[in-house]
């Protein structure tokens, strides 16, 4: 074979090297010309999505600022007495009005304990009763205009009430109130609380604030009698009954069925509108239950005065 010159291979040697310098030469020219490309692309997007975290940012705060109108506007009506449903008024604003009126009423509310202690007396349906009847207690105060300040006292956190009422009551360790396994006694001095039980001998006239109104919690297929009473008297404190006897008579039915027996939450809910419209015939006519046998008597067998809510 013919042996090829070693000068033919240096020259193609040197026309490779010299096209791979100038592909390289494009290659990085090509990358120069696109950088500022890219960096005007990325700040770009940097500037619109700042641009739509700020306009989100007005938005909220518009949005905060149209509820916080609405909230003021609402309380304004309440505390007026003008308050009627408003169809424009966010569950959120609600939230936040009844969160800010239960709070105020822990400082500044009627207080109101649910003695707690006698539930070992109780069968397990009855508690599971009780622990409804708590939820219904507490939903009323939350719609309340002037909330009570809540006491649920004696409950303990291994108690089968506690358990119930964690199962069955949504948020329930979130309830604006105070849970606590003291007694009553431990809170308030005796001289100030008056215990409601429908087996004491004098009937409640009036709502007084410097008081504190204890409610025994019981349901009512609790066989055992007098057992609130029982309990005020080991307190060694006050006792009161609701004025049924005053304002009401008994009112003929086809079982011949008659009751003064309430449910701790229908008391509550006769004490809230009481303290609302300082009228007994008003509170007992909306929530006393008429499956009970008795009706709110005729206005010329009632007093002649209404007695009034103390504050």
């Amino acid at each position: 074979m013919a042996q090829i010159p070693s000068s033919v291979f240096e020259c193609e040697l040197n026309g490779a090297s010299e096209a791979m310098d100038l592909l390289q030469i494009d290659v990085e020219t090509d990358v120069v010309e696109d950088r500022p490309e890219r960096e005007d692309a990325g700040c770009s997007r940097n500037v619109l999505r700042k641009q739509r975290n700020w306009e989100r940012q007005l938005a909220a705060k518009k949005n905060r600022r149209k509820e916080e109108k609405q909230r003021r506007k609402l309380n304004r009506e309440q505390e007026s007495g003008t308050s009627r449903d408003n169809p424009h008024v966010t569950k959120r604003v609600m939230k936040v009005i009844t969160k800010e009126r239960l709070a105020e009423a822990q400082s500044t509310g009627l207080k109101l304990c649910v003695d707690l202690s006698m539930t070992d007396s109780m069968s397990d349906k009855e508690v599971s009763r009780l622990a409804g009847q708590l939820r219904r207690l507490y939903g009323s105060n939350k719609k309340a205009t002037q909330p009570f300040h809540l006491f649920l006292t004696d409950l303990r956190e291994d108690s089968r009430l506690y358990r119930e009422c964690v199962r069955m009551n949504e948020g329930f360790l979130n309830y604006v109130m105070d849970i606590t396994e003291e007694s009553c006694l431990d809170l308030f001095p005796p001289e100030t609380i008056v215990y409601l039980t429908p087996d004491a001998e004098e009937a409640l006239q009036t709502v007084d604030a410097d008081k504190v109104y204890v409610l025994g919690g019981l349901v009512d297929e609790s066989i055992q009698k007098k057992l609130s009473f029982s309990r005020a008297t080991e307190l060694s404190v006050h006792t009161a009954r609701l004025p049924l006897d005053e304002y009401m008579v008994k009112k003929s039915n086809a079982k011949n069925f008659h009751s003064k027996i309430l449910a701790v939450n229908q008391v509550f809910d006769i004490l809230l509108t009481f303290c609302d419209t300082g009228s007994w015939t008003e509170a007992l006519q909306a929530w006393f239950p008429l499956g009970k046998g008795y009706v709110v008597a005729p206005e010329d067998s009632k007093p002649l005065s209404v007695p009034q809510t103390k504050t």
